[in-house]
């Protein structure tokens, strides 16, 4: 229907997750475009999300979607923006080296989404053909380290990397420093996700690099256990109040539940950031497990900033709903607002531990209280900023 209207395409996402059932379909689709170039060269956002996992197992079918995929991108006049996600990175490579790839003076955007770069060479290669590149995003990759870096640190012009997301699996070593030295001053958005793989002294070292070169943080997220860490957190939040919008808090990883060692009160992040947020803030998600006298000094100590979405993800903490009521709603200070509560709900005589949730949106008569207020209160989970959605929004 597109094809016969005569429709210009200016997003494209192709997603291949498996090729054993669905091989004839993406071949048919890829033919068709092929047929008909004018439906996608004015494609100016292209997403590509390759399972290599997948590839692997059909090396046969592998060679034909590779050799479609490169004839869809050659067709491409005034690509803007790749997004290029999972592991595949050997057919990604192969696309932007083809000696036909013609992007080179209008690509801006470069999204890299879980991609390994472990053994990958010839990426100032890449990078140095791109004459145009404003904006890089390495987001949850891996073999971030010497192998990587010191390509990257090797090239004749700059490597503007906006968007620095390490998780556990980054393994980072002590060339990300030689990284952020170069590349910092360009960094926008940083999320630290270590976990236990990483010495306290390392994370120090690296926290004190963001510190020192990476002045134009905008979105952070933190997501650390050690006191330590969390002042050196405290601190580099109100070293950033000119540029920061979008603030997470958590001290618990996705697996918190099976660790009961990072289980307590949090109360050096509660009782310390809100004299040291912004006087606004677009986004502000505390996840955390909050006792009440420590969120009444947060409440009193923000009492001049206006958050435009709050959220808070309240893990086995105690009832905050009367405090919220008395120093955000009736001050008016949030615009949208989402709590839940997350609590065990452990059925009678069995050893099963299950957590359930609840939410402010489902209880109808909250909901229309802060309305009257000119609040608005949404689900949790619909207003969580979350690597995919910053991923496609960029």
């Amino acid at each position: 229907m597109f094809i016969e209207n005569e429709v210009n395409l200016h997003n494209l996402d192709v997603e291949i997750f498996t090729f054993n059932s669905y091989i004839t379909y993406y071949n048919d689709i890829f033919k068709l475009m092929l047929q008909n170039p004018n439906f996608i060269h004015n494609v100016r956002n292209l997403n590509l999300y390759i399972n290599g996992n997948s590839i692997v197992r059909n090396k046969s079918e592998y060679k034909l979607i590779k050799y479609h995929i490169l004839q869809i991108t050659d067709l491409h006049q005034n690509l803007k923006r790749i997004s290029l996600s999972y592991n595949n990175f050997t057919l990604y490579q192969s696309l932007l080296l083809s000696k036909d790839y013609n992007c080179s003076n209008t690509l801006n955007t470069i999204i890299f989404y879980r991609i390994d770069f472990k053994g990958i060479v010839n990426l100032n290669k890449i990078f140095e053909q791109l004459n145009a590149l404003e904006s890089v995003h390495i987001i949850y990759c891996s073999s971030l380290n010497t192998g990587f870096i010191q390509q990257i640190i090797s090239l004749t012009k700059p490597f503007k990397l906006r968007s620095l997301f390490l998780n556990e699996r980054s393994q980072i070593d002590e060339s990300l420093l030689l990284l952020l030295q170069e590349s910092g001053g360009y960094l926008e958005n940083f999320e630290c996700k270590f976990g236990h793989n990483y010495s306290l002294s390392f994370k120090q070292q690296i926290l004190g690099s963001i510190m020192k070169y990476c002045k134009n943080i905008k979105f952070l997220y933190s997501c650390e256990f050690e006191n330590t860490i969390m002042y050196l957190m405290l601190e580099f939040i109100e070293s950033m109040k000119q540029n920061l919008n979008y603030l997470t808090f958590s001290v618990f990883n996705d697996d918190i539940f099976s660790n009961n060692n990072n289980f307590e009160w949090n109360s050096t992040i509660i009782m310390n950031l809100g004299q040291v947020l912004p006087s606004k803030l677009e986004y502000l998600n505390l996840r955390l497990r909050i006792k009440t006298s420590d969120f009444e000094v947060f409440l009193k100590n923000s009492q001049d900033t206006f958050i435009n979405k709050l959220l808070i993800n309240n893990i086995e903490g105690q009832d905050i709903l009367l405090y919220i009521k008395e120093y955000i709603m009736k001050k008016r200070r949030v615009k949208y607002l989402a709590i839940m509560d997350y609590f065990k709900n452990t059925p009678g005589n069995t050893n099963n531990v299950i957590y359930d949730s609840k939410q402010l949106f489902f209880l109808e008569d909250e909901v229309e209280e802060f309305r009257l207020y000119d609040i608005k209160v949404q689900d949790y989970y619909s207003m969580v900023v979350k690597a995919y959605d910053f991923k496609v929004r960029n």
